[in-house]
C-alpha cells in the first residue's frame, strides 16, 4: 500500500509538471493571438502566423508523446482504482480528454490549421474594412473542410457538426439546439411582432450624442470597477471585434471597439467582456497552470457576460450606477436624463443587423441565422459562395430588415476566421443559462435588485464564485447547472424572463 501511495504521488508530481509546460504553450499562443488582435502591425500576420504555428505544433507534440501517454494512462488506472481523488482526479479526467482528442489529430495538420486561421483572420479583418466577401470566401471553404477532417477524425460515427457543438459545448447535439431554438422561437417571434406592430418606442435620441474617445476610455474603467474587477488584474486595449481573454490567475484582457457617436454600444460591451474576465479570474487559485484552469464551456462562459450585460446591466435597478457614472463623465448630456428614460433607451427592442449590437430579445435570432448557414455548410447543402445570399434571406426571415452590404451581413463576425463553427449556439445557450441563475440566488437569500441598485455587486459575485467560478474545467456545464441552480438546465426560465420584461416594457 505504501509503495502504491508513493508511485502516485510520483506520477501526480510529473503531471503537474507536464501541466506547467503545456500552460506555458498555452500561454504563448493566447499572448501572440490577443496583440495580432489589438496592437500588431498588419504586415506581420504572416511572421505571427509561422510563430503561432510553430507553437500549437509543440503544444500538440508534448500532449501527445509518448511519455504523457503512458504518464496519463498510469495515472487514469489510479483513478480508477480510487487511489487519486479530488483535484488530481478530475486532472486526470480533463487531461485524459484533451489527449485522446489530441491524439487522432497529426501534429503537423495542427500545424497547419493554425497558421491557416491566423491568415484568414487576417484577411477577414480587411475583408470586413473593405466590404469585400470575394476575398474571404476561399477561406471559409478551406476552414470548413478542415474542420470536416478533423471532425471526422475525433469521431466518424457522428455528424461532423455535432461533434464540433461538444467542442464548444460537452453533450449538445444539433437535435438538442433545434429543440431550444423551437421552444425559443416560440416565444420571441410573437413578442417582435406585437411589438413591431403595437409597441411605442421610446425617445432615445441621447444615446446618439457624440463622446470623444478618451471620455468612453475613462468610463470602460468606471464600468471594469462596477462590475468588480481589479484594475491590477485585467488590460484594457482595442479591436475590431471586441473580445476577452484569460491568461493566468492575475491576468485577464479585454478588448474593446468605440464608436464615438453610441457611447451604449462601448458599455454594454465593456460589461459583457468584464462577465468573461471576472469568470477567468474566479477560478480556484489551485487550479493555476494546470488543465483545470479557466471556462468549462463557451456557453458557461457567455452565461457570465450576458448574466452582467443583461441580468445586472440593464436591469432596471442597475440604472442608478450606470447612470452615475455617465453623469460624471458626461454631465451635459444625462444630467437631464432620468434612470426610467435610460432603462427604457437601453432595452429598446428593435429588429437590426449587427449581432454584438442587438437587444437581448431579439439577439438569439441572430444566432438562429448563423447556426442555419453553418448547419447547411456541414451538411453539403452549401459552400460559402452561398452565404451572401444565405444571410440575406435568413435575415429577411427573422428580422424582417435587408441588407446593404456584406460588412453589415456575413462578413460581422469574426468567428468563421478563426475556425469557431459550432460556437454560435453557445450564445444563445449561454443567455438562458444565465436566466436560470437569478432565482437560485434569491433562493439562497441573496437580493440581486437591491445589490444591482447599490452598485455594490460582492453578493452576487460571492454566489458565482462559488457556484461558477471557482471551478474551472473541473465540472461540465450540465453539473455546474444543476448544483448551482438546484435543476437541470430548463429554457423555460428564459422564455418567461424575456416575456414578463418586454411584456411590461411595452405594456403588451
Amino acid at each position: 500500500m505504501g509503495k502504491a501511495k508513493i508511485n502516485t504521488h510520483k506520477l501526480g508530481k510529473k503531471l503537474r509538471k507536464l501541466e506547467r509546460r503545456l500552460w506555458t504553450y498555452e500561454y504563448l499562443l493566447k499572448i501572440s493571438e490577443f496583440d495580432g488582435a489589438t496592437v500588431a502591425p498588419e504586415n506581420g500576420a504572416a511572421a505571427r502566423g509561422e510563430a503561432l504555428g510553430t507553437l500549437a505544433a509543440a503544444h500538440h507534440k508534448l500532449l501527445t508523446s509518448d511519455k504523457a501517454v503512458e504518464l496519463v494512462r498510469a495515472l487514469e488506472k489510479a483513478a480508477a482504482k480510487d487511489k487519486i481523488t479530488g483535484q488530481l482526479a478530475d486532472e486526470v479526467r480533463v487531461l485524459a480528454r484533451d489527449q485522446r482528442e489530441a491524439l487522432v489529430i497529426p501534429t503537423e495538420e495542427e500545424e497547419a490549421w493554425t497558421r491557416l486561421i491566423c491568415e484568414a483572420d487576417a484577411v477577414w479583418h480587411k475583408a470586413k474594412a473593405a466590404n469585400d466577401w470575394a476575398s474571404f470566401e476561399p477561406y471559409v471553404d478551406r476552414i470548413v473542410k478542415t474542420c470536416k477532417r478533423h471532425a471526422g477524425y475525433l469521431d466518424p460515427t457522428r455528424d461532423p457538426y455535432d461533434v464540433l457543438l461538444d467542442q464548444y459545448e460537452r453533450g449538445l447535439t444539433s437535435q438538442a439546439f433545434d429543440a431550444f431554438c423551437d421552444q425559443v422561437r416560440a416565444t420571441v417571434v410573437p413578442l417582435v411582432h406585437a411589438i413591431v406592430e403595437h409597441g411605442v418606442q421610446p425617445n432615445a435620441s441621447f444615446l446618439q450624442a457624440r463622446i470623444p474617445e478618451s471620455i468612453q476610455k475613462a468610463i470602460s474603467f468606471d464600468l471594469i470597477d462596477l462590475v468588480g474587477i481589479d484594475r491590477a488584474d485585467t488590460a484594457l486595449a482595442f479591436t475590431e471585434h471586441p473580445f476577452s481573454e484569460g491568461f493566468s490567475t492575475g491576468d485577464a484582457r479585454i478588448a474593446t471597439h468605440i464608436y464615438e457617436d453610441n457611447v451604449i454600444s462601448n458599455v454594454y460591451s465593456i460589461i459583457h467582456e468584464a462577465g468573461h474576465a471576472i469568470y477567468e479570474l474566479g477560478v480556484d487559485e489551485a487550479y493555476a497552470y494546470t488543465c483545470l484552469a479557466g471556462g468549462t464551456s463557451m456557453g458557461i462562459h457567455e452565461s457570465q457576460s450576458r448574466f452582467f450585460e443583461n441580468t445586472v446591466g440593464r436591469s432596471r435597478a442597475f440604472m442608478g450606477p450606470l447612470l452615475q457614472i455617465l453623469r460624471r463623465r458626461i454631465p451635459a448630456i444625462y444630467d437631464s436624463v432620468s434612470e426610467e428614460e435610460l432603462y427604457r433607451a437601453v432595452n429598446i427592442a428593435e429588429p437590426s443587423l449587427i449581432r454584438t449590437e442587438a437587444d437581448e430579445l431579439t439577439y438569439p435570432l441572430h444566432i438562429m441565422i448563423r447556426y442555419e448557414i453553418e448547419r447547411k455548410l456541414f451538411s453539403g447543402e452549401a459552400t460559402a459562395r452561398d452565404i451572401p445570399g444565405l444571410w440575406d434571406e435568413l435575415t429577411m426571415k427573422y428580422l424582417g430588415i435587408e441588407v446593404p452590404d456584406d460588412t453589415h451581413g456575413c462578413l460581422q463576425d469574426t468567428h468563421w476566421s478563426g475556425g469557431s463553427f459550432g460556437y454560435f449556439p453557445t450564445y444563445a445557450l449561454g443567455s438562458a443559462y444565465d436566466a436560470q441563475y437569478a432565482p437560485a440566488m434569491a433562493s439562497a437569500g441573496i437580493d440581486l435588485e437591491a445589490a444591482c441598485a447599490s452598485g455594490d455587486l460582492a453578493p452576487v459575485r460571492a454566489w458565482l464564485e462559488q457556484n461558477i467560478w471557482r471551478w474551472g474545467r473541473g465540472k461540465d456545464a450540465p453539473e455546474l447547472i444543476e448544483n448551482a441552480c438546484g435543476a437541470p438546465f430548463d429554457a423555460t426560465y428564459y422564455c418567461d424572463y424575456l416575456a414578463k420584461k418586454f411584456g411590461a416594457l411595452y405594456a403588451l
